[in-house]
């Protein structure tokens, strides 16, 4: 993590240090880089949001010395191309994992990307800057900015993300849809962020701004006149006479008189016929990013800032305690190992970020004690005892789901019990939400039959009834260990060992099975390797690629050190492990948990996404999962590149991913994958086959590649995905949830791979009133359904606070199809009048102040984006003038 906080100078002129990401040439005011395949040689939203977030993170770097480590010098960046490995590697040290930042950059680029996708955004003019709206874009431009600051205050930083990508591209859009750039402005708008400051200039209905031009490319057809206006798309609403189009061949004005456009979208003249001043555009709308973004960082302070886009290599703390009588030993394990990780990790890069805390019994659970601080995680901790007796099962399930609703995505959560769930009927939910937050559950679970004092039966319990927890482990990657009061304290080290930047290792094949070895393999990007084993074990050994064996003796052998707890074993390798191929074996009487962990900074981050093509905003829709029978995209980002075995190695690089089954291991198919732009930023993409998608089901997957010096890398993915039956989406319209209100939200159902009959269920956490008109629905192929939900939000719903909504989707009666989830996160927040937007002295409230922007000369230092020919042009050399965001003392 980053220094202590301390109050700031506020320094004053300063050097920014704009590095470009190194991306392929896109198309920039088109969403992603998928965009690539319409108007190569552009720039993308998901272009100029990572590097502005790139650029203010090493701007923060600069300022704020590492402890312990010499200062980041200016000079060391110059004359290269920055990658978020390079900076994470400069700033924490060699191999700290950059996972986090650039996965939580990704969930602002595609929340970015989702505003041209999502139907309650896509056609808004209000959200994009078009149809001369700008003083209505503005003021959804600083609500979004706005609920970015409260969001990240209430700890809930994935809606935070979300809401600032959807602030970024409403800025972005500014400068490509409106005459910013054929003003012959140099610097982004001054008074664009800042909520009292009036909009000046503006054309009015009666205006005209645009004459006729019936070509693609239209550089003459804008009027010349003074005043600002944007261009009108498709029929909502219509385009006055003598007004501009947005342009392009989708948007249905252009060719209404006038014809044609003034949008810079990319470099296309079939998409923008403003095309030729795509990359003044672009520079401004960058130069705007940097400004909010360096906004958003003087408003939070750097920690906050930091926690917001994950500036840091450790992860989170996520506890779930079975609170009931029979727990004592469970709790003061729990107890031990978070003093442990809090004393043994404080002030350095791998202390935990964000602290979540979540309390069980019976019939009660939560609430959630969310904190970013450790003392007051371990005060609220310490404060928590096993009281009552509390009948078996307890609403576990129930308390998970509340856990995952907090925990920030890539996380670990810990839940300890010794009984089974009440709450079963949750299982797929919270099996879903583990993947959608890509977390991973481990449960420790301390079941003895034999004991009888502290914990009551009503009834004789099914030995089943742990079921559901070895399924949504399952499906987050994680694993259900059993043990007994007296090794609870041991083997609850694995807490500390988890948050480490530790990566699976995939086993052929992925469970026990008699008379077969379980066979792994270890490159020399590996080290500090674990593996881990338990059950009702007979015996087992550990063999490695020379031949040599150990065995399940405690202590020390000759490929490392055994510790056993009860029926659960732990071996730590030598450093440093021989690589190839190693293999276990394992004789037991059940089907034992085998699992091999290692440390490396070489790991890969996943999304999926849909190619949309044909429309005005070419690019990928992001995905949680794959639908069913609709073709789709993985998209693969590897991160560590920088790491190899010997200095001076090329880099690794990575051909193809091999998909298995789930939980059999069957392999269902070998994907080639292709690089996306410069091997160095380790993006590859590759088609999902037919025949993965042709039905609902789970699946994993591994990234097969080389290294260097050509040996094998195997990578896994953390968790599994899943096929899902439907595509279902769930929205709302921009902006906040007010106290007394009533919202409407969309949601969508459409299947693609044959009939279906479903019946649709919602709830909404906390318990606000939720209706909805669609309760069933029978689709055809290709067929979709449209509903509508309304969201009543109480007088008494507590400001900053978050709501989550969730339809489920789910085959009727006995059907076999599996349920399909949608989440929608949504903020409530009291609306601040438009005079009282200032923070006065001392007020707590997240809005926006009127400050007048001081002007600061700084110089602008750009690589040049590869390909994309920006050597020469306007990005290049000294720009005086722009807004020096960190002098600001407030916003």
């Amino acid at each position: 993590m980053l220094p202590t906080e301390v109050p700031q100078s506020h320094p004053g002129p300063s050097v920014l240090l704009l590095l470009q990401l190194l991306l392929p040439p896109t198309s920039a005011f088109f969403p992603n880089i998928w965009s690539l395949l319409a108007a190569p040689g552009s720039i993308t939203h998901q272009d100029l949001t990572e590097e502005a977030a790139l650029n203010v993170t090493l701007q923060l770097f600069l300022e704020r010395p590492p402890p312990g480590r010499p200062p980041l010098r200016l000079e060391d960046f110059l004359g290269r191309t920055l990658l978020a490995d390079d900076l994470f590697a400069a700033y924490f040290g060699p191999g700290s994992p950059s996972r986090r930042f650039r996965a939580a950059l990704g969930e602002v680029s595609r929340a970015n990307a989702a505003q041209d996708f999502l139907p309650t955004s896509r056609n808004d003019p209000d959200l994009h800057f078009d149809a001369e709206r700008l003083d209505q874009g503005r003021t959804q431009l600083v609500g979004a900015l706005r609920e970015t600051l409260v969001a990240t205050r209430a700890l809930d930083h994935t809606l935070a993300r979300q809401r600032l990508g959807a602030a970024l591209h409403a800025l972005q859009d500014f400068y490509s849809h409106s005459n910013w750039v054929e003003l012959g402005e140099q610097q982004p708008h001054p008074h664009l962020l800042w909520p009292r400051q009036e909009l000046q200039n503006l054309a009015q209905v009666a205006d005209p701004t645009c004459s006729d031009c019936e070509a693609l490319s239209c550089p003459g057809n804008w009027l010349g006149f003074t005043l600002l206006t944007s261009g009108y798309f498709g029929t909502h609403p219509p385009k006055p006479p003598g007004k501009c189009s947005h342009g392009g061949h989708f948007d249905l004005s252009s060719s209404q008189p006038p014809r044609g456009g003034i949008n810079k979208d990319s470099t296309s003249p079939s998409f923008s016929p403003h095309h030729m001043l795509h990359l003044q555009a672009a520079k401004l709308a960058l130069l705007a990013s940097i400004q909010a973004f360096g906004l958003l960082r003087s408003r939070l302070g750097d920690r906050d800032f930091s926690r917001l886009l994950d500036i840091t290599p450790a992860s989170s703390l996520s506890f779930v305690l079975d609170t009931t009588g029979s727990m004592g030993e469970e709790i003061n394990a729990a107890k031990i190992q978070a003093r442990h990780i809090v004393e043994q990790r404080r002030g350095s890069p791998m202390e935990p970020i964000h602290y979540v805390l979540v309390p069980f019994h019976d019939p009660g659970f939560g609430p959630v004690f969310t904190t970013s601080d450790p003392d007051s995680f371990w005060q609220q901790l310490n404060e928590i005892h096993a009281l009552g007796g509390g009948d078996e099962p307890e609403m576990c399930l129930s308390a998970l789901q509340l856990a995952l609703l907090h925990t920030p995505p890539l996380s670990d959560i810990f839940v300890f019990t010794d009984a089974s769930p009440k709450d079963a009927f949750l299982t797929n939910r919270v099996e879903s939400l583990t993947q959608e937050r890509r977390c991973r559950v481990t449960f420790l679970v301390t079941e003895d039959t034999s004991r009888v004092q502290g914990r009551a039966r009503r009834e004789i319990l099914s030995p089943l009834r742990f079921e559901p927890y070895k399924a949504v482990a399952l499906a987050s990657g994680g694993e259900v260990i059993f043990t007994k009061d007296q090794h609870i304290g041991d083997v609850a080290a694995i807490v500390g060992d988890s948050m480490a930047a530790l990566v699976t290792l995939p086993l052929d094949p992925p469970f026990v099975v008699p008379g077969r070895p379980l066979v792994f393999s270890v490159d020399g990007l590996l080290q500090k390797i674990t593996v881990r084993i338990h059950g009702d074990i007979s015996s087992f050994w550990i063999k490695n690629p020379a031949g040599v064996s150990q065995d399940q003796k405690e202590g020390t052998g000759p490929l490392g050190h055994t510790h056993r707890f009860g029926q659960f074993w732990m071996v730590t390798m030598h450093d440093p492990p021989q690589t190839g191929t190693w293999e276990i074996q394992v004789t037991a009487e059940d089907t034992p948990g085998v699992r091999v962990q290692a440390q490396t900074s070489l790991d890969f981050l996943f999304h999926f996404g849909i190619p949309m093509e044909d429309g005005p905003h070419p690019g990928l829709y992001p995905l949680t999962q794959p639908v069913a029978g609709l073709q789709t995209q993985l998209l693969v980002e590897v991160t560590g590149l920088g790491s190899q075995a010997n200095p001076g190695d090329p880099q690794p690089h990575f051909s193809h991913v091999i998909l298995r089954g789930v939980p059999d291991g069957a392999e269902l198919g070998r994907v080639p994958l292709e690089p996306v732009g410069p091997p160095e930023r380790g993006l590859l993409a590759a088609s999902l086959p037919p025949t993965l998608l042709s039905t609902p089901r789970p699946f994993s997957l591994e990234l097969i590649g080389q290294d260097g010096a050509g040996r094998r890398l195997h990578r896994a993915a953390p968790q599994p995905s899943t096929v899902v039956p439907v595509l279902l989406e769930l929205s709302a319209p921009s902006g906040f949830l007010a106290p007394g209100s009533k919202v409407s939200l969309s949601v969508r159902v459409a299947s693609f791979s044959g009939p279906q009959d479903l019946d649709l269920r919602t709830s909404v956490n906390p318990s606000f009133s939720l209706t909805s008109n669609l309760s069933r629905a029978h689709l055809e192929l290709n067929e979709s359904v449209w509903g509508r939900l309304w969201l009543e939000v109480p007088d008494s719903a507590a400001s900053d606070s978050v709501v989550m909504v969730t339809v489920t989707a789910a085959g009727r009666e006995d059907s076999p199809v599996p349920p399909t989830h949608a989440f929608l996160r949504l903020l409530v927040l009291a609306p601040a009048p438009q005079d009282q937007l200032a923070t006065p002295t001392g007020s707590s409230d997240p809005t926006l102040t009127t400050a007048t922007p001081a002007f600061s000369p700084f110089t602008l230092v750009t690589q040049g984006r590869a390909g994309a020919g920006l050597a020469g042009s306007p990005w290049w050399g000294t720009v005086g003038g722009l807004l020096l965001l960190r002098g600001l003392a407030s916003w």
